[in-house]
């Protein structure tokens, strides 16, 4: 059988156009987390968060493959992101006032005694931030998203069109935290050819 890959599978949340916003109801999932806060450029936590979060996604995804038709593609990092100053974001870009939530996303097939098991399995990598991971449930719901192509620090014209002209103008008001997904490796492809779902959760005013 062959792996099953979330972001074709789900080709509405993981592709959406990079010209226009578009509306998604994004359904409960289940995912690895660890909480951080400051700039990602600077914090070692951040860091630290990243490697743990692949360390356990990985070692789940090999013991999964010994299940029948559970065989899949370790779907890409997401990051919650929020501040006190929403400013920060699509002005100042005060990264070192960000707090953040990196996470991965683990098929419904992941029972507790799976993510247990794998804690244990690669506590002998002494990855700092193995204490501090979870996993999850997390419903997004109604949301507007749009495929950023470009470097990180690109994004805040279209964060600004999102939240101070999109959602307002169609009846909406944002209702959660900033939600990113790193569809390219950083270490791989040139910051201008970046892509990354930008998420904004909404509600109806």
């Amino acid at each position: 059988m062959s792996k099953v890959d979330f972001k074709k599978e789900w080709s509405h949340l993981y592709s959406p156009s990079s010209k226009a916003f578009s509306i998604v109801d994004v359904p409960e999932m289940q995912f690895l987390m660890v909480d951080g806060h400051g700039d990602p450029n600077m914090a070692q936590a951040y860091t630290d968060a990243v490697a743990a979060l692949y360390a356990v996604a990985y070692k789940i995804k090999f013991t999964g493959k010994k299940l029948p038709d559970s065989d899949y593609v370790v779907p890409p990092l997401e990051g919650l992101w929020w501040s006190g100053d929403m400013a920060s974001f699509t002005i100042s870009r005060d990264k070192s006032a960000w707090d953040w939530t990196m996470m991965i996303m683990q098929p419904d097939w992941v029972t507790p005694e799976m993510f247990a098991q794998a804690l244990v399995a690669v506590q002998k990598k002494d990855l700092a931030a193995l204490s501090k991971i979870r996993m999850e449930r997390y419903h997004e719901g109604l949301s507007v998203q749009i495929l950023h192509i470009g470097s990180y620090d690109a994004e805040a014209p279209t964060l600004h069109k999102l939240h101070h002209e999109f959602i307002p103008q169609n009846g909406y008001m944002m209702a959660g935290k900033h939600h990113e997904i790193y569809l390219s490796d950083p270490r791989k492809v040139a910051p201008e050819k970046l892509k990354t779902v930008l998420r904004q959760p909404v509600r109806k005013v």
